[in-house]
């Protein structure tokens, strides 16, 4: 019974041995590294100028995305990012074409202003003079609409006309082309599940005329053109031709779309006779 405090002295021995081992082990300071340290707090709390120190701030970018100025991404990288998001939905609208076998009624074309998606084909997707949606028509909007319905993109519906004849009982081409983008519209939004918010329609009358080749060349301005946007800053999306000429993997243009003239895009072609828009 009198020997009981052996076991708590030899338990306060082997504290006290742990303490000093610890301590000893903190006194062996590797001084180079203590002096990075040191540095490093007083540079970061803006104490200690050093020009050894990194002190870099913000998101770090590998040396091959970094621009000479050290901005980071290039607008041009940034263009570049622009294009293979547009190409990936570019290609989902094409898949879904494919498989429901209406490819050829729909021609698809990246530029600056994004992605541009035409009707095209030997029906028109209109009778003449007419805003009403054919069959044809809605088999093409209803693969591509749930393509469009998830994208955080704004997306807007082209409407152009024939520059010949009379667009009667249209009082001018503008109502006439401005009609059928609505009618696109309208149908996306009901039928296909795209976001009001997301979308709009515009005119163009016969103002654009397309330089496209197509059988029914006469035709070729009864088009509905529907276009999703890159999501980029302006001065990025200027960059994206540039980006689709530079890029290995983009594949050949059809043809060239230029404001001045009208889009080059894929057109709607009409069998109505010549008196017709």
């Amino acid at each position: 019974m009198d020997e009981r405090w052996m076991t708590s002295y030899a338990d306060m021995v082997t504290v006290l041995m742990c303490l000093f081992i610890v301590l000893y082990a903190m006194s062996s300071v590797d001084q180079a590294k203590f002096e990075k340290l040191a540095n490093s707090l007083a540079t970061g709390f803006g104490q200690t100028v050093s020009e050894t120190v990194d002190t870099a701030e913000g998101v770090v970018v590998p040396a091959d995305m970094v621009d000479d100025q050290g901005e980071g991404f290039t607008p041009l990288q940034l263009a570049q990012q622009q294009v293979h998001e547009l190409e990936e939905i570019r290609h989902q609208i094409d898949a879904a074409l494919t498989t429901a076998g209406v490819a050829a009624s729909a021609q698809a074309i990246i530029d600056a202003d994004g992605l541009t998606v035409g009707l095209i084909g030997e029906d028109t997707f209109f009778d003449g003079n007419s805003a009403q949606l054919k069959s044809e028509a809605e088999a093409v909007l209803r693969r591509i609409a749930p393509v469009l319905a998830p994208l955080a993109n704004q997306v807007t519906v082209e409407g152009h006309a024939d520059p010949h004849g009379s667009p009667a009982p249209f009082a001018t081409d503008w109502e006439l082309s401005a009609a059928r983008s609505t009618a696109v519209l309208r149908f996306l939004v009901e039928s296909g599940g795209v976001q009001g918010s997301k979308i709009s329609s515009v005119s163009y009358g016969s103002t654009r005329p397309t330089e496209l080749e197509l059988t029914h060349a006469d035709h070729a301005n009864r088009r509905v053109d529907i276009v999703v946007h890159p999501t980029s800053s302006a001065a990025v999306s200027a960059l994206i031709p540039d980006a689709v000429a530079g890029s290995d993997t983009a594949e050949k243009e059809p043809a060239a779309k230029d404001k001045g003239s009208g889009r080059g895009s894929a057109a709607e072609t009409a069998t109505t006779s010549g008196g017709h828009h």
